[in-house]
């Protein structure tokens, strides 16, 4: 059960509200070479280090990564911490933002150190203390104001004291005084403070604790979540790791829906993302169902990211075109150059960056492989581009490609650290690599640097051309002749 390419369009039409406690992810990336002498810890050679949006902030930057348009409420402090917040979220697009600054009340910044992919420890620097009175006036001014004009309203708790009693009560009143659904993202144990609300979206760990009851099986859950809906009259979307997520509500059956296997490499802001996906889907008029099934896709594509991550409109459609066997693009496995522009932009606002490498790619072979394993090394997302059929006759000759594009394409989408897939028909990609801008460029070692078509683009913007090892005997002429041979 998939979403429609036409229900992922729609989302564009969403427009909500996300209420709660605005943070800042600050990330600290290096390499870990040794023990320091002073102490058992790793020492971390730094560099890289990037500040994206945290929490109720987070819930707005995946709103906007949909298509949606996010309004966010919240409190911060008076600190560089917030003005960083401020340009962070402004560089993303499409989040209008109210937030009320209250002087002597530090914005909360969550500092993670990488050792390469690794997390190694985590600072939190915050005063999770309920905010002022004034605070409080102002900011359910601000609710009132905007809940009007928005189709959904998201509350993203995270216990930083943002969402007190008042304004918890004043959010919900909000949307039942608008006539639009609320959402929640829960934190508190006592989920009856959420009563009124229209949909809960806690993981495992808080319906358990919530409910103070087991909640790992189907009944279990099924048991936690009956608790819960008495407590608040709301539908209950539960969360619940590598077995996916499932829908509870009063009067209906329950609906499970599986996690699409995939290497995790983390799961920070994923809560967030479910809760942003979900809201978004009902904001722009979706049955819950369909909110559900979109929500588990984002939420999928976000843990094989590292650090806090977005999922867009391109990748939600390059997951249902390879899980329904249709064409995207022209090939199952490509897309469209408009779809994978969108997707670099996103990569780039999230500090990440982008790998290129291409060729014909016929008959995938240990050599393809090794290559693109080091390309995939070289930087944070990797796009390749493959030659459509016409250009690789042009190239190899009329008894090539052995596979079509479409097939070549499919298998590429399939290997694991390529994230985006596009053809080309031209004789180079040098426009490509003009259209696309990468950070990194790839190729074989046996091209020299200056033989290596748009290194000039690429070194023009400051960008690395990296030359990757090749492994001998590895060719698809080699293995057609074999073949053709009985070897």
């Amino acid at each position: 059960m998939s979403p429609t390419q036409d229900q992922i369009a729609q989302l564009a039409a969403g427009r909500v509200l996300v209420v709660g406690d605005v943070m800042v992810d600050h990330y600290v990336t290096g390499r870990v070479s040794r023990v320091s002498d002073e102490a058992p810890v790793p020492i971390i050679h730094v560099s890289d280090e990037r500040w994206t949006p945290g929490g109720a902030a987070n819930v707005a930057a995946n709103i906007a990564a949909l298509g949606g348009k996010a309004v966010l409420a919240g409190v911060a402090g008076a600190d560089p911490a917030a003005a960083t917040l401020a340009d962070v979220l402004s560089r993303l697009g499409a989040i209008e933002v109210h937030l009320t600054a209250e002087a002597g009340r530090p914005t909360t910044i969550k500092t993670r150190y990488m050792g390469g992919q690794h997390q190694i420890v985590r600072v939190d620097r915050e005063q999770p203390a309920p905010i002022s009175k004034a605070s409080e006036d102002k900011l359910i001014a601000s609710i009132e104001k905007l809940a009007p004009g928005c189709g959904v309203i998201m509350i993203s708790d995270y216990a930083k004291g943002t969402l007190t009693n008042r304004v918890l009560a004043a959010a919900i009143a909000a949307g039942s005084k608008a006539g639009v659904p609320v959402v929640v993202d829960p934190k508190r144990a006592d989920l009856s403070a959420y009563r009124g609300a229209s949909l809960i979206t806690p993981n495992r760990k808080e319906l358990q604790l919530a409910a103070q009851t087991p909640c790992g099986s189907d009944p279990e859950c099924a048991a936690a979540a009956a608790v819960a809906i008495k407590a608040t009259g709301a539908a209950i979307l539960l969360t619940r790791s590598e077995q996916g997520m499932s829908l509870f509500r009063e009067g209906s059956a329950p609906l499970h829906l599986s996690a699409k296997a995939r290497e995790v490499f983390d799961v920070s802001g994923a809560g967030d993302t479910v809760a942003a996906a979900a809201a978004l889907g009902l904001a722009s008029g979706q049955k819950l169902e369909v909110a559900m099934q979109i929500a588990n896709i984002a939420a999928g594509i976000v843990v094989a990211k590292r650090g806090t991550a977005a999922a867009s409109p391109a990748e939600l459609l390059a997951e249902i075109g390879a899980g329904s066997g249709r064409g995207i693009g022209g090939a199952p496995g490509a897309l469209p150059l408009s779809e994978v522009k969108r997707l670099r932009q996103g990569w780039e606002r999230e500090g990440l960056s982008i790998g290129f490498t291409n060729g014909c790619f016929d008959i995938l072979h240990a050599g393809h492989i090794s290559l693109l394993r080091q390309a995939a090394s070289a930087c944070d997302r990797l796009i390749v581009a493959l030659n459509t059929d016409e250009s690789v006759r042009g190239l190899k000759g009329a008894g090539r490609p052995v596979q079509s594009e479409g097939v070549r394409a499919a298998v590429m989408a399939a290997v694991k650290g390529v994230d985006a897939v596009v053809l080309f028909g031209e004789a180079t990609p040098e426009a490509l690599i003009r259209d696309l801008q990468p950070d990194v460029l790839v190729k074989g070692a046996d091209y020299a640097e200056d033989q290596i078509v748009g290194a000039d683009i690429v070194r023009a913007r400051g960008g690395r051309i990296v030359r990757v090892s090749l492994m001998d005997g590895q060719s698809t002429t080699k293995i057609i002749d074999k073949s053709r041979d009985g070897g």
